[in-house]
């Protein structure tokens, strides 16, 4: 584990997120489980009942409730009457705030009177049009003078922050993947053998895997258009949607011939490893976890042009790899330049796998947000020159497929 000179010992963290599955909340794990590590007090506020308790108590941290929905309406000034008690009572020396629904309550809560860190994971504007949109910017602009840092998770998540007038202090530390638990099976068929969803599938059939939650910012509906033509030149091949989601049924009930829907999983680790090509067809996003979890499991991605999607390939790949947003034929094009071409297809792996290995690394990214608490709260060591000795790793958090 690399070392880093800032010592969180003694300061209480607390972290407030909506998510409780998902790429969100595998983020607000990661985080915990560090700085567990590093010696802080880490309280998670989330809602009650999902994997997220679980995985943070898992790894050291504490767990308290804070009801929220995901969508604003009615029920907001309980949310933020909510939060305000889960901040009287944990007292933080940080808040770092995850996600729309927790930068909204959490802020009107907090007032910027405590060194706050708001992290959007994606845009609250980006999920709404015509006057709610223009709301979520209103909203943006206004609760930045209440956040000591804006924390982005790709330079073009940032770019789209400073284009619709958001002003104050930024960082971008991009998202990092744990390249111990992510990384390539020696013998992919024998994974497959293990997955149900896939009983009766041939062996050797071309298999392309979507993770992710199953709703609109996710594309798959996209992806079920591009399928027809993927199908028609690969009759065997398969397609798998992993992740559970409020378009479940209707994608179930659109869903053409070779199209898998596995449900929700516990890891995505095993689909990634045994996958031919993982799509990504997002209409939004900051910077998705799924592609770079594939990415450290030696597999080709193909992604839709949004918010750190160029950001997350090796130079050179974006040309074949990223495909404009909403548009059905390109996506099956670049899905079939990678199927139908195994020298292609393995050296894509390749390059995605040094490449996640090098610049995604789960440390790099947990000690960079350490330096930034550091630096908001004063709180770095001068006689720690940075060669502590690692603590014992805690349990690796398992929250499902990320968003």
């Amino acid at each position: 584990m690399p070392q880093h000179p800032y010592a969180l010992a003694g300061l209480t963290v607390l972290h407030m997120t909506q998510p409780v599955e998902g790429g969100v909340a595998r983020v607000v794990a990661q985080l915990a489980a560090a700085q567990v590590r590093d010696g802080a007090r880490v309280v998670v506020a989330c809602p009650p009942g999902g994997p997220l308790t679980r995985a943070v108590e898992a790894v050291g941290a504490e767990a308290v409730r804070w009801p929220a929905r995901r969508s604003p309406g009615p029920g907001l000034p309980v949310e933020v009457t909510a939060a305000a008690h889960v901040l009287g009572d944990v007292d933080p020396d940080l808040l770092h705030l995850h996600s729309a629904k927790a930068g909204l309550a959490g802020r009107l809560a907090a007032h910027g009177t405590v060194p706050t860190v708001f992290q959007p994971h994606a845009w609250s504007y980006e999920a709404a049009r015509g006057p709610v949109a223009a709301a979520a910017v209103r909203w943006e602009r206004h609760a930045a003078r209440w956040t000591d840092r804006l924390l982005c998770v790709s330079e073009a998540e940032r770019a789209s922050g400073l284009a619709h007038g958001i002003r104050g202090a930024w960082s971008v530390i991009p998202n990092g993947v744990d390249t111990g638990h992510f990384a390539p099976a020696e013998h992919p068929a024998a994974v497959r053998a293990t997955l149900p969803a896939l009983a009766g599938v041939r062996p050797g059939a071309p298999l392309v895997v979507c993770v992710g939650r199953l709703c609109p910012q996710k594309g798959q509906d996209v992806l079920l258009d591009a399928w027809p033509a993927v199908a028609a030149a690969l009759p065997g091949a398969r397609l798998a949607l992993v992740g559970d989601g409020p378009d479940a049924r209707r994608l179930l009930a659109r869903a053409p011939d070779g199209v898998l829907l596995a449900g929700p999983v516990a890891d995505p680790l095993p689909w990634y490893q045994a996958a031919d090509v993982v799509v990504q067809p997002s209409r939004w996003e900051g910077m998705a976890l799924a592609p770079l979890e594939a990415m450290a499991c030696g597999r080709p991605v193909v992604l839709t042009d949004v918010a750190g999607a160029r950001e997350s390939l090796p130079d050179g790949d974006a040309a074949r790899c990223v495909v404009p947003v909403g548009d059905a034929p390109a996506l099956a094009t670049a899905l079939l330049r990678l199927l139908t071409d195994p020298g292609l297809r393995r050296d894509t792996a390749g390059r995605a796998l040094a490449h996640a290995r090098d610049h995604h690394a789960l440390d790099t990214a947990t000690d960079a947000v350490a330096e930034l608490y550091a630096a908001l709260t004063h709180h770095a060591d001068p006689d720690d020159p940075g060669d502590r000795t690692a603590p014992t790793a805690l349990p690796a958090p398992q929250l499902g497929a990320p968003r």
